[in-house]
């Protein structure tokens, strides 16, 4: 007698989402399920509602509809106990930037609750994995957009949550620096993590993640593994099949230096 594969975990489970502001629909009613342990990566055009999904998922925006499940919790009705869970790096959220690296870090993870000695010790292993160990009393006021990046999910890691959710975590960030997150990354996921990315970088994407969505318009065109995804294209055209040339194609022959 054979018996049926267990079901994988879902890490995400978005129902209905939806989300407008005034007349435009950011959000049309996304459903979406991330698996527990997956590298999942989110594409899409500038305005596709990536990083407004991201949000809600996350409980940063309410949405005017639908649902989010955190490990099986409603994130919107028991934050408590789904928050905890999540480590989020948003895109362009303001920070407490009179403070110091050390002094951010510290406080993303007491305000989690944790004890203050685990706090420091946690926050003097990220500054190092990160490189910012050397500018651990710099501001962060005074760092540049690179190391806000690096500070910022030096935050979202600190509390050792099952759930990472990434809007563009490699923007402004150096090739050094980048090598460092995606090994931190990977191992966090190697360990049964689940990380979810969002990116315009195809070519990234294709080398970190196993599982893609593609975002246009606010709904999802095509989610699945990468490979399933991509249809045996490469993922930069799938994506633009999918989406669509946004743009009519001009020849520019005024910009000709001959």
């Amino acid at each position: 007698m054979t018996s049926a594969h267990a079901p994988t975990p879902v890490a995400i489970s978005l129902r209905g989402l939806t989300k407008r502001f005034g007349s435009l629909v950011a959000v049309n009613a996304i459903d979406l399920d991330i698996p527990a342990g997956s590298f999942y990566g989110m594409v899409g055009p500038n305005g596709a509602g990536k990083t407004t999904t991201l949000s809600m998922a996350t409980g940063l925006l309410t949405p005017d509809a639908g649902t989010v499940h955190v490990h099986g919790v409603n994130l919107w009705l028991n934050p408590a106990e789904a928050k905890p869970m999540l480590g989020v790096l948003p895109d362009g959220l303001h920070s407490f930037d009179r403070l110091t690296g050390a002094e951010l870090i510290s406080y993303a993870g007491l305000l989690r609750g944790m004890d203050k000695d685990v706090v420091r010790e946690r926050r003097d292993d990220l500054l190092v994995a990160l490189d910012l160990d050397g500018s651990a009393k710099t501001l962060v006021a005074d760092f540049s957009a690179g190391m806000t990046k690096k500070i910022s999910l030096a935050c979202a890691l600190v509390h050792a949550p099952a759930v990472l959710v990434l809007d563009e975590p490699f923007e402004a960030v150096d090739p050094v620096s980048a090598g460092a997150i995606r090994r931190i990354l990977r191992a966090f996921v190697d360990s049964g993590g689940t990380v979810v990315m969002s990116s315009h970088v195809m070519a990234l994407v294709e080398r970190l993640c196993d599982y893609v969505a593609v975002v246009g318009h606010g709904r999802v065109l095509a989610a699945g593994r990468l490979d399933e995804v991509r249809d045996g294209q490469d993922l930069e055209d799938r994506f633009v099949g999918l989406v669509g040339d946004v743009r009519e194609q001009r020849d520019l022959a005024w910009l000709r230096q001959s």
